[in-house]
């Protein structure tokens, strides 16, 4: 931001599209592993952007190129405890072939802002941006400390960013006790006159698993009973078919008695077609946390088409419900078979914290300043975020991205999906709530 600019009084509102646009062109594309760019350059441009408002930004690289940038603002009371602020500058990868408009452009056409990142989570990085930049440039402090987190590796598990965080530089967050952060606050439309905003409250756990099967090398042509390719496919097969039953915890049968009462009609987690389909374009994100759930992601074996391999694996994205861990694990063992290993690749622990509080109330009284039809209620989110880390420093965590969004957008098959898009007029919507907010909090 120039002096020029400042001048004229540019507004977080007047800036956050272009910030989201130039955080997209970071091609941040995270592949699990490190052979992708990166989010160095990511994190010394937003470092950057803190500095231009006189925060003192650090860079914390965990591994050649992975890179995470820290910020902390002083708030009118500091003897208060801090609010945390985090969101991640990785993204899934994007192949452009299959995109309207190329993934790494930040393109902004039908009054939205395309690219890999505009809903996971570049658009709350950029709203975090703008509304603190506007508020330093005017000299607005917080009511209280914050501290601001732009993270590496969210989407391989937080390793390499909050995770290495907590463990290595835990006093960057001494004083925070709260925090918000991705996939909560945007919009479900019910009629004209009610917005359910979802705020996040819960997430699953995370058991992302290596299956693997040992049979009897070969030659192909031979009759062959312990083929290791067999015994697999079976086990992953009947893994992929199963139905877990649902269990409702108390963050999603607060969710349904709100939604029902919003509808009119009680929603019966038991009948979950009927349910699903009241739910609408947030069906798919619902769904998956009325029971565990177990996706085959990955297969291997072999190497010539006349060798029956000795090995054959498999990988496994494994989600359960706060407080059916063990639950899940023993179904596993009991639909894999004695004859599959099973190794966790990552695994995480499940979230749920009540939606109650100051913060809760901030986030109403927020939100429904913006939009009067609105009403915040709690859900549970079927993936899970860096959230995780952070509550291992006894921070609560709450999902909250503001978004006002129109009712035809398929908001839930924007993550990780094609042609991932967040509306403009919503960019705005959400800063405009972040900075009421953070009075309110």
């Amino acid at each position: 931001m120039s002096d020029t600019d400042t001048a004229k009084g540019v507004t977080g509102e007047d800036e956050v599209v272009d910030l989201c646009r130039e955080l997209i062109r970071f091609d941040t594309s995270n592949y699990g592993d490190h052979s992708g760019p990166g989010e160095r350059k990511a994190a010394e441009w937003t470092a950057e952007k803190l500095a231009e408002v006189g925060l003192e930004p650090k860079i914390f690289e965990s591994h050649p190129g992975r890179a995470s940038t820290v910020a902390r603002i002083e708030g009118e009371d500091p003897s208060r405890p801090a609010l945390l602020i985090h969101g991640h500058l990785d993204v899934v990868p994007a192949n452009a072939d299959d995109w309207t408009h190329h993934p790494f452009s930040g393109e902004v056409a039908d009054g939205c802002v395309w690219g890999r990142g505009a809903v996971d989570m570049k658009d709350m990085d950029a709203m975090t941006l703008a509304v603190v930049r506007d508020r330093l440039r005017s000299g607005r402090r917080p009511p209280r400390d914050i501290v601001l987190a732009f993270l590496a590796d969210e989407e391989a598990g937080g390793t390499y960013g909050a995770r290495h965080l907590v463990d290595n530089h835990p006093d960057l967050f001494e004083g925070v006790t709260e925090a918000i952060s991705e996939v909560g606050g945007f919009s479900f439309t019910v009629s004209e006159q009610r917005r359910l905003y979802l705020i996040q409250t819960a997430e699953k756990g995370m058991h992302w698993m290596k299956l693997t099967v040992a049979g009897t090398a070969g030659h192909g042509s031979m009759i062959h009973r312990d083929n290791a390719i067999t015994e697999l496919s079976e086990a992953v097969a009947r893994l992929g078919r199963h139905k877990f039953p649902v269990r409702v915890t108390k963050t999603t049968r607060a969710f349904l008695d709100e939604l029902g009462d919003a509808l009119g009609t009680e929603l019966d987690p038991e009948d979950m077609e009927a349910t699903l389909a009241r739910l609408g374009g947030i069906a798919k994100l619902i769904g998956a946390t009325l029971s565990n759930t177990a996706n085959p992601t990955q297969l291997g074996a072999g190497y010539k088409v006349n060798v029956i391999p000795g090995e054959a694996t498999a990988h496994v994205d494994g989600r359960f419900l706060p407080g059916h861990e063990e639950e899940f694990l023993a179904d596993l063992d009991s639909i894999l078979g004695p004859k599959v290993r099973r190794e966790d690749v990552h695994s995480d622990k499940a979230l749920e914290t009540s939606f109650d509080g100051a913060l809760v109330e901030a986030m109403q009284s927020s939100l429904l300043a913006e939009d009067p039809t609105a009403k915040a209620i709690p859900y549970m989110l079927s993936g899970g975020t860096d959230a995780k880390s952070f509550d291992d420093l006894g921070i609560r965590g709450f999902g909250f991205a503001p978004l006002k969004l129109p009712p035809e957008l398929d908001f839930a098959g924007m993550f990780h999906g094609v042609d991932e898009r967040v509306p403009v007029d919503g960019l705005k919507f959400g800063v405009r709530v972040l900075d009421r907010f953070i009075d309110a909090s």
